[in-house]
């Protein structure tokens, strides 16, 4: 719209400069023929200064008559007593030349000049002085119809030397332009339809609006072509978006462009590839595990699959005592709400210490210290540093609340050969250990007071250099035949 507008104006500034251009050149030829005339009357009136006035008066009067476009010459003497009179400076007579309207108008007039239907001379009051359209005989004035275009056109003509007045905003179907003549007192006007002298302009109205749809209709093609492979990527981040909700990630998507829809293409896919290793490591690891310590184990190739490897790692075992008879007395929801507290501050000492946490057996721990592929004494040291600073996190959690019955727990450590890895199936694994070891270990925390770490004999001899061993005893375990020799430890340095 903005654009029709815009060459619309152009066009008509285009037009008015070409009707004043011409107008002006209407305006110095009537001129031109006006100032011909006017110089053959001057040199009439001088001839009659010359002693053979008379006959150079005589051929003068011959020449003006035979000038183009002069209808009629007529010499008006005055009386002979004025004649004798010269020296005065008084006139002695009257010339009068008439010359043809069709004549000064012909530039104007011609066929297709401007379009125009009606063309008049008229001086600077807004008199008629002539004009070419026969309904127009009857006219005196400009403006005495009260047509708002002509009393317009009025105003105009006495301040401005030219212009054009277009009547559309005025109600009617009519233009003018006017130019005023510099030697003569006149005001050239011409008469033309709006709908003939803007025929240009409004037929480039029905040029561009049909141009305008095509170039839109074209543009929304190529904007449908252009966005079209970005839609469908788009369309395809959202599928997969609404798959992934469901649990679904499927392959990563083709990443076929280098721009903002390639770039985020690549996003989606790193979020999935992370919502996929995060899914992987909490169905595996469970979420008490630390993060670092699961992406260590997932670099290892066996950690993706099910079952898994004998290999030696430390057990720990950490029981709270005498918490049965204590459950009896609370409310299920102090009893839970006791647990979990306890909990929360375990697994940050396991982790803390690197510790892999297998499985809560109601109020007790089961976890695992892997060396990885490493030797396994620095493996005991953390599994022993780990055992003391969570006898240390339960003071603080009985200090810290003292309204709460106080927990007391016992902790086993043992070192020995299990099967580590994905235990369970396709649809459900749990990334732990089995083996008889692990239940040695369990026997071995029931034999830990209230507060005591006991390490097997296996633990003592990977760090007992670096322990003060508090007792010493001698434990008949179920399912083992021979006695077990078992240390209670102090907190090491």
């Amino acid at each position: 719209f903005f654009g029709y507008r815009f060459i619309q104006g152009i066009l008509f500034r285009e037009w008015q400069e070409v009707a004043i251009l011409r107008l002006g050149r209407a305006a110095h030829q009537i001129e031109m023929r006006l100032t011909a005339q006017i110089w053959w009357m001057e040199s009439f009136a001088q001839a009659g200064l010359d002693p053979h006035g008379p006959d150079i008066q005589e051929w003068l009067f011959q020449q003006i008559q035979s000038q183009p476009g002069v209808t009629q010459v007529k010499l008006l003497r005055a009386d002979t007593t004025e004649a004798l009179n010269l020296a005065a400076g008084k006139p002695v007579g009257r010339l009068e030349v008439l010359l043809s309207y069709e004549y000064l108008m012909e530039e104007v007039l011609k066929k297709g000049w401007l379009v125009a239907h009606a063309a008049c001379l008229v001086n600077e009051e807004g008199q008629y002085l002539a004009h070419s359209n026969p309904d127009m005989r009857a006219r005196y004035c400009l403006g005495e119809t009260k047509d708002p275009l002509e009393l317009a056109m009025l105003k105009d003509i006495k301040v401005r030397p030219y212009g054009t007045l277009v009547g559309g905003k005025y109600g009617t179907d009519q233009v003018i332009g006017f130019f005023r003549l510099h030697n003569a007192p006149w005001v050239i006007m011409l008469h033309a339809r709006a709908s003939q002298i803007l025929a240009p302009i409004i037929h480039f109205r029905f040029y561009y609006i049909p141009g305008g749809v095509l170039c839109l209709i074209v543009i929304l093609i190529l904007i449908r072509l252009g966005v079209k492979p970005t839609v469908a990527v788009v369309r395809g981040i959202a599928h997969r978006a609404r798959e992934v909700a469901r649990g679904h990630y499927g392959e990563p998507l083709p990443v076929t462009r280098q721009d903002e829809i390639g770039l985020l293409a690549e996003s989606f896919n790193d979020m999935v590839a992370g919502l996929k290793e995060r899914d992987f490591i909490s169905n595996t690891f469970g979420r008490y595990v630390d993060p670092e310590i699961a992406r260590e184990l997932l670099s290892r190739p066996e950690a993706a699959r099910l079952g898994g490897d004998k290999r030696e790692v430390v057990i720990l075992f950490a029981d709270i005592r005498n918490f049965t008879p204590l459950a009896e007395t609370l409310s299920p929801e102090a009893i839970i709400h006791l647990v979990n507290s306890h909990f929360s501050r375990m697994i940050k000492v396991i982790q803390e210490h690197r510790g892999i946490i297998v499985d809560f057996l109601g109020d007790a721990i089961l976890a695992f210290f892997d060396p990885l592929r490493q030797p396994i004494k620095p493996s005991a040291e953390l599994a022993v540093s780990c055992a003391w600073r969570m006898q240390e996190a339960m003071v603080a959690e009985n200090a810290a609340n003292p309204n709460a019955p106080p927990l007391s727990m016992g902790i086993g450590l043992h070192a020995g050969k299990v099967v580590v890895g994905n235990i369970g199936s396709e649809s459900r694994a749990k990334y732990g250990i089995i083996g008889s070891d692990v239940n040695l270990t369990h026997r071995i925390q029931g034999q830990a007071r209230q507060g005591e770490v006991v390490i097997s004999a296996s633990v003592f001899q990977l760090v007992g250099d670096r322990l003060t061993v508090r007792r010493t005893f001698e434990a008949e375990l179920k399912g083992i035949a021979q006695p077990v020799t078992l240390y209670v430890v102090e907190e090491p340095g």
